[in-house]
């Protein structure tokens, strides 16, 4: 179960929550760039890892029994935020088709570089799988 944190009076934020109130089990996924399984950057790109580090955080949550419906918290550390916000129609598509639906409080933050001297994107992300009733 999840609860939108909203406060009375603010004006709703576009693509993200200001909060999330949740229960349940937690899921902590490192940092993933925009390579492979194999730790390859198949693009230089900032859509294609943008892309990558998506699908490599799916794959983090499966692992745990998680979804990606029930990410509740991710940051993003780019390189360049002024090619984020260009690029920000594509990102948004390639994140409604891997991620969905997007409820989870967010951070988003330019950084000098990143420990790959390639990734120009960097998502760590927080989820919570609800508890289940034995009702």
């Amino acid at each position: 179960m999840m609860k939108i944190l909203q406060p009375a009076g603010w004006a709703r934020p576009r693509g993200y929550s200001n909060g999330v109130l949740v229960e349940g089990r937690q899921v902590y996924v490192a940092g993933m760039i925009g390579w492979d399984a194999d730790c390859r950057f198949q693009t230089d790109e900032l859509v294609g890892q943008v892309r990558q580090a998506l699908q490599n955080i799916v794959a983090v949550l499966t692992e745990a029994g998680a979804k990606p419906e029930h990410i509740v918290r991710m940051t993003w550390y780019l390189t360049d935020k002024r090619e984020y916000l260009a690029a920000g129609r594509e990102i948004g598509a390639a994140f409604r088709e891997i991620i969905g639906s997007f409820n989870a409080a967010m951070t988003a933050v330019q950084v000098s570089a990143l420990i790959e001297d390639r990734a120009k994107v960097e998502i760590e992300v927080t989820a919570v799988i609800p508890n289940t009733s034995s009702n």
